[in-house]
């Protein structure tokens, strides 16, 4: 596991609540089973606990850590009351951080100095001005990767989240910025049909396509179509090992499948070759 604690790798992420300390475990049971490496369970001190609870959900969510377990903390977002004691839990914990409502990049750059740079941050961009301001978030330090928020930013636009077509440019706003620090490719939001495998796997698939490398889940169901869905399919992978065989160093001019094999094509086979690893 890499030093951001393993959010570079994921490929997708589970969501259990922080005020059902029943469910933690189980959540880390359906990652090892269902994804293995390739998935974190994200418990929500956020959106899902009503604010009414966020004191006890903390408490339960710290004792969890204290007991050795591990996972990815999604905070309540700067400026909101419970903010200020999340980050004293993660101050303590020294675990992975998600961000909601990210834009502004002073943010994770206040998380990784409070915490000696222990809490490797995602980045959650999930309103307008997180949208506007991805370039600078994916560049802040201590941000390993960035994440989507379709469901917020669906409802600040006034668009159906499911609509592909309608979010698709801010999706790509994010894959950009993404790359363009030299970050891993983000992490895609949520399908909210959780009955509907064909929907999800059609998510992923246009997830994918635009440059995402992992996506949100809500329920353990979702875990191994995601993970799938995210992974390179055999037929990439016969190709890629054609490649790799006909320019061994990346250096050859060549053709493999009638196509010519340059230095970028050879790159994008070591890729997906490693991401089996």
């Amino acid at each position: 596991m890499s030093g951001d604690g393993g959010l570079a790798e994921a490929r997708a992420l589970l969501f259990v609540p922080g005020a059902r300390a029943d469910r933690f475990d189980r959540a880390v049971a359906a990652v090892a089973a269902a994804a293995g490496r390739r998935a974190m369970v994200v418990v929500d001190l956020e959106d899902a606990v009503a604010p009414g609870e966020k004191e006890a959900a903390r408490d339960a969510v710290d004792g969890w850590l204290g007991r050795g377990n591990r996972a990815v903390v999604r905070i309540n977002g700067a400026g909101t009351p419970w903010f200020a004691d999340d980050l004293a839990l993660v101050v303590g914990r020294g675990c992975p951080v998600m961000l909601p409502k990210a834009a502004d990049p002073a943010v994770p750059e206040e998380i990784v100095r409070r915490t000696g740079g222990r809490s490797a941050v995602l980045a959650l961009v999930e309103t307008a001005e997180g949208v506007e301001g991805a370039s600078a978030l994916a560049r802040a330090a201590g941000v390993a990767r960035l994440a989507f928020g379709n469901v917020d930013l669906s409802t600040e636009l006034g668009v159906d989240a499911a609509d592909a077509e309608a979010l698709r440019y801010a999706r790509s706003r994010v894959v950009l910025a993404s790359a363009a620090a030299g970050r891993p490719g983000p992490v895609d939001g949520v399908t909210t049909d959780l009955g509907d495998e064909a929907a999800l796997r059609a998510d992923a698939r246009e997830g994918r396509r635009l440059g995402f490398t992992a996506k949100l889940c809500l329920h353990p169901r979702q875990l191994g179509p995601v993970v799938e869905e995210f992974g390179p399919a055999e037929r990439e992978l016969e190709w890629a090992r054609r490649v790799l065989a006909a320019a061994p160093t990346g250096t050859e001019l060549t053709v493999v499948d009638g196509k010519m094999v340059d230095r970028p094509v050879w790159e994008r086979a070591r890729r997906l070759i490693a991401s089996v690893d």
